[in-house]
């Protein structure tokens, strides 16, 4: 018998599998060229973020890469039973390449002037993650 409790909790976490591109760029593969090998790979778009950060590029093309990771993220998450809403966790591995991806898709929008994209982003990343909002974004 459930309690009221337990169906109150809301969906469960999803954990994403490991990454492909991840040995790769572990391996000393450029982030472009993960990017080449492993398109659909959140983490291979998220290292090219973020290596573009590093290099201070343009906030254009930090938001594209990290809009193209943000959205082969949602593509991955629907494949392994997210609905849309629900915890993300941060502290599971393959979830690592969305979290990163979202939180430079809203530090770019910030950046170009989308308000409500860097709001709309900001808040999906602090409800999917609290821990990835508190290390990434806050």
């Amino acid at each position: 018998m459930s309690s009221f409790n337990d169906l109150m909790a809301g969906p469960p976490p999803t954990h994403l599998p490991p990454d492909p591109a991840s040995d790769a760029l572990s391996s000393g593969t450029s982030p472009v060229d993960a990017v080449r090998a492993f398109p659909a790979s959140p983490v291979a778009w998220a290292a090219l973020a973020s290596e573009s950060v590093a290099a201070e590029a343009d906030a254009v093309v930090i938001y594209a890469y990290s809009r193209v990771g943000y959205h082969r993220s949602l593509d991955l998450l629907r494949r392994n039973g997210w609905k849309g809403h629900g915890p993300v966790p941060w502290e599971h591995e393959g979830n690592r390449g969305f979290l990163v991806c979202l939180s430079l898709l809203a530090k770019a929008a910030r950046a170009i002037g989308e308000d409500e994209e860097w709001v709309r982003c900001s808040e999906f990343l602090r409800d999917a993650s609290p821990t990835a909002y508190a290390e990434l974004l806050a």
